[in-house]
């Protein structure tokens, strides 16, 4: 009789051990090597995005957050909890002192290494007239790109179009 309740006692132990093995089997290796890394940004997309916050001009201080290793964590980007690609930045002014909250300066062709951004959010700042950068057409998968009264000057490339 002892050995048959040892017996199911392994048996039910084994079976909730499968459970919880069956549960988390979703879990791949990319999604282990991010745990491992504790969700670090993607190295090249890392510096893609301090080279682009190097060019703005950001007397609010909205951006102190861009620092360190892990990007994924700073104010406005977003990264595919998968792969850790930064998939969004979303730098839209919602300060309600918005004069005090413009961000402005040049927009660096370094968002072009940000390959799986589909996301792109510059409104409500001040660009100060300057032309709309004709390489933002130049992203393979963005699907959103709001530059609405960001007060950049001169024509829509026509390539934005497209």
């Amino acid at each position: 009789m002892a050995k048959s309740k040892t017996t199911l006692i392994l048996f039910l132990s084994l079976f909730f051990e499968l459970l919880v093995v069956e549960a988390t089997t979703t879990i791949n290796s990319t999604d282990v090597d991010l745990i491992i890394k504790g969700w670090d940004c993607i190295e090249g997309e890392r510096k893609a995005l301090l080279e682009f916050k190097h060019g703005l001009e950001d007397p609010s201080g909205r951006l102190p957050s861009w620092v360190g290793a892990d990007c994924c964590k700073g104010r406005g980007v977003d990264c595919n909890n998968q792969t850790g690609n930064v998939v969004k930045v979303d730098l839209r002014n919602g300060c309600d002192f918005p004069r005090l909250g413009f961000l402005g300066g040049e927009i660096s062709d370094s968002l072009l290494d940000l390959k799986h951004l589909n996301y792109l959010d510059l409104s409500l700042n001040d660009f100060q007239g300057i032309p709309i950068p004709d390489f933002l057409a130049s992203f393979e998968r963005l699907k959103h790109l709001d530059l609405s009264y960001a007060e950049f000057g001169g024509m829509v490339p026509p390539q934005l179009g497209n």
